[in-house]
This record gives structure tokens, C-alpha cells and sequence, in this order.
């Protein structure tokens, strides 16, 4: 019983491995954006640049 659970628990981390791994990056980028998004002039601007890198990596196919 013990090995099943421990089989199903390591093949459900396979499955969301990918997109955990994304969002480890992604997030902390997006907080990044948000607040360079505060400096006047440049800070919209940035801010669009960074979230598109985001974006990119949230398509990553890990």
C-alpha cells in the first residue's frame, strides 16, 4: 500500500513538474515587471517588455 501511494504522489509531481517550474520563473519576473513599472517615463514600457518574456516563458514545454 505504502509503494502505491508513493508511486501515485511521484507520478502526479511528473505531471505538474513543468508547469510549476515555469511559474517558479515566470512569477518573481511579473513582480519584477510590476514594480519597474512605478519609475516614470520608462517604467511602461519595461514593464510590457518583461511581461512579454513571461509570457514566453509560460509557453516553455517543459
Amino acid at each position: 500500500m505504502k509503494i502505491v501511494k508513493l508511486l501515485l504522489i511521484l507520478v502526479t509531481l511528473t505531471m505538474l513538474s513543468g508547469c510549476v517550474l515555469t511559474k517558479l520563473v515566470s512569477v518573481p519576473t511579473r513582480v519584477v515587471g510590476a514594480v519597474v513599472s512605478i519609475v516614470p517615463v520608462v517604467g511602461n514600457t519595461a514593464h510590457d517588455a518583461i511581461d512579454e518574456v513571461a509570457d514566453i516563458i509560460d509557453e516553455v514545454p517543459i
